[in-house]
């Protein structure tokens, strides 16, 4: 019989050693084995889960290029572990799987005081480990209790999206000095998120071209792949928007588009837009407007332009043609630069006055 020692600093409660014991067990048995003597605990799935998504290991990387680039991204690993520790684990760390009910989840989740979106992060995660434990055999193959499981209101817009018209735009252009001016720019331009404008190098544009490779994105400071794979695409430069980026550009070759001036790495989009945008736009008369206002205003600017369906969801770099407008298309270079150059001249200024730059401590 092997016998197993556990420091009391390592595991300061019962629960936590109970967990690393089922873990040991389960090593030394076969899954099958285990389970007909044991009834195993959420919390091994949740440890178990932990380790192969190496969810510290991910959470603690610096900020600047990502060092882990096989696994879950920054922002999803650190949500993963936000809503394990503060949700998942005080609740259901100890109970037993096969004593693990959806009429309690679904009671524990609407007793959440968090967002119904959060809410609906929660249970996805909820339904993720019940799959693990069913793939790793902790419990029978069965239908998710997940699925079983319905929150009201998740997916609904508790806000309508701030849309500028582009005389709006040229107002706050005006009131704002770069470089967080030209990031405005680039954004309403270009429809990218912010996360991108703000990981955007430029060795990743091609001015002869007319084209820029969107493939990184930034949250936190940490910089790594973009949100999804249809994201990772080229999209057009119209050529008056060119201009404003060469003018921006002077002679450097590489690096950052946007560098900060106190640490050299990523703006954090956060601060920038307390700090600078939301007063640039109360200043002008505009409110209710944030980073994702840009987005949402140049695709409905692309509606404006007749611009067909299939190169909409190609400019917006959406993976599901339902997530621009439940119609599905293709769309070539050509076709996707003479839609974006019509939404550039709508918006970009015909004169670009010369502001010195603004420090903002990010």
């Amino acid at each position: 019989m092997r016998q197993i020692t556990l420091s009391a600093l390592e595991y300061p409660t019962r629960t936590k050693a109970l967990v690393h014991l089922q873990a040991d067990v389960l090593r030394i048995n076969d899954p099958q084995a285990f389970r007909t003597h044991n009834k195993p605990t959420m919390g091994l799935v949740i440890d178990r889960f932990t380790k192969e998504e190496r969810l510290e290991e991910i959470v603690k990387q610096p900020p600047g290029e990502a060092t882990i680039t096989d696994g879950l991204s920054w922002s999803t690993a650190h949500g993963y572990r936000c809503y394990l520790k503060k949700h998942v684990q005080p609740r259901w760390e100890s109970t037993p799987l096969s004593e693990i009910k959806a009429l309690e989840i679904s009671q524990w989740l609407k007793s959440l005081t968090l967002a119904a979106k959060t809410r609906a992060h929660v249970g996805a995660l909820m339904h993720l480990l019940f799959e693990r434990a069913m793939l790793w055999e902790l419990m029978d193959v069965q239908r998710n209790p997940m699925e079983l499981v319905k929150l009201k209101g998740s997916s609904k817009r508790l806000k309508k999206p701030r849309i500028l018209t582009p005389e709006e735009f040229q107002q706050l252009v005006s009131a704002l000095r770069d470089p967080y001016r030209t990031m405005v720019i680039v954004a309403m331009c270009t429809g990218m998120r912010v996360s991108e404008v703000l990981a955007l190098r430029w060795e990743h544009i091609d001015f002869k071209a007319g084209a820029m490779l969107v493939q990184q994105g930034v949250v936190n400071g940490r910089i790594g792949s973009v949100k999804t794979e249809a994201s990772n695409d080229y999209i057009p430069i119209d050529p008056a928007f060119a201009e404003t980026l060469l003018d921006w550009k002077g002679d450097k070759s590489s690096g950052l588009v946007f560098p900060s001036h106190i640490t050299g790495g990523c703006y954090y989009a956060g601060v920038i837009q307390q700090q600078i945008l939301t007063p640039a736009a109360k200043k002008v008369g505009i409110g209710g407007i944030g980073w994702h206002s840009f987005r949402h205003t140049y695709r409905s600017l692309l509606d404006e332009t007749g611009a067909p369906t299939g190169v909409q969801q190609k400019l917006m770099r959406h993976s599901n043609v339902a997530t621009t407008m439940n119609v599905y298309g293709s769309a070539t270079l050509k076709s996707k630069q003479k839609a974006n150059s019509k939404v550039v001249q709508m918006v970009m200024p015909q004169a670009q006055p010369h502001i010195q730059p603004q420090s903002v401590a990010v």
